[in-house]
């Protein structure tokens, strides 16, 4: 594992949307997302999803750059009502690079920024059951799982156990 691949956190930019494509139209990593993470991934796609995180105030949602590229992205969703304490953390890497600490850093950097700029205490994720290696990564980066939920997800025609993994303030 090679922990000094150089990566920095910054704001997509629409110039992005040609390294998003590149490495978002993967099902090997849309398998682990949300159905909102289309399959393919397309350069309308990438524009909709740039424009939307731009948006943002403050912006919680960021490229991840690998060798002057955005490589993957990662993100805050801050929660509403009850639960307004509260963040969720999403986050994708390109698949080369896989299995090098970039994200459990990656994390570790969102999570600091989370509970600096943003009214939270607590910051979770929700891996699904399958994805042992999202797993060690949230545990690595010093997120305890607090529940697992059996059958709960439905993706591509299959079931998946909902993990929730969180850290506090």
């Amino acid at each position: 594992m090679d922990q000094n691949i150089e990566f920095k956190l910054r704001p997509w930019k629409l110039t992005d949307a040609g390294s998003l494509v590149k490495y978002a139209n993967n099902l090997n990593i849309a398998k682990y997302l949300t159905d909102l993470f289309p399959h393919p991934y397309s350069s309308d796609d990438a524009i909709k999803f740039i424009t939307m995180v731009s948006s943002g105030n403050p912006v919680s949602v960021f490229a991840i750059e690998i060798y002057g590229e955005a490589s993957g992205g990662i993100g805050l969703h801050p929660q509403k009502d009850i639960f307004r304490n509260n963040a969720e953390l999403g986050y994708w890497l390109a698949e080369p690079y896989w299995g090098q600490g970039i994200i459990t850093r990656a994390i570790r950097e969102m999570v600091k920024f989370g509970f600096e700029n943003l009214d939270i205490n607590r910051i979770y994720a929700r891996p699904f059951g399958s994805n042992v290696g999202s797993q060690k990564v949230l545990e690595k980066a010093g997120f305890a799982l607090e529940g697992r939920f059996l059958k709960t997800l439905i993706k591509m025609g299959e079931y998946e156990d909902e993990l929730v993994y969180a850290v506090r303030k």
